[in-house]
């Protein structure tokens, strides 16, 4: 049943994977915790997607603040979450605080770059970027044909 996928160490089990998903270490909760990025972002670096970072400006497409903008205060990796400044309620004390927003339903408007992102970019987007080639060739095949 393992290897119907057609490699031996993984399963195809929901339960084994639900487990593997929920208890994941911080390094690779980092990588599903990704949200996508922008219209201009995706055409200025050609990638789909990164992982949330401190510092990165969102815009919430999902829930209660749907349409907000704000700055990202905190990845919160133990409770699959990220902290938006401008995401805020006010508890049962009249205190103020941040509400739990999850990566997926938001969209990168500016990235803070770094050093190490800026190789992450150029990296993902040469492999997207061989493969499109492959496409635009399958394409122009196809026309051929």
């Amino acid at each position: 049943m393992a290897a119907a996928n057609g490699k031996n160490n993984r399963t195809i089990s929901r339960r084994k994977l639900r487990r593997a998903h929920f208890q994941a270490p911080s390094h690779v909760r980092r990588i599903i915790m990704s949200s996508r990025l922008s219209r201009e972002l995706r055409a200025k670096h050609a990638v789909r997607s990164m992982p949330v970072r401190k510092d990165d400006e969102v815009k919430i497409l999902r829930g209660k603040f749907k349409g907000t903008e704000g700055k990202v205060i905190q990845c919160y990796r133990l409770k699959w979450c990220i902290h938006i400044d401008k995401a805020t309620r006010e508890n049962a004390k009249q205190q103020t605080v941040n509400c739990a927003i999850h990566p997926s339903n938001v969209e990168i408007t500016n990235l803070k770059l770094t050093g190490l992102r800026q190789n992450i970019l150029k990296r993902k987007s040469r492999a997207g970027n061989g493969s499109s080639e492959i496409q635009k060739a399958d394409k122009k095949m196809q026309l051929v044909d």
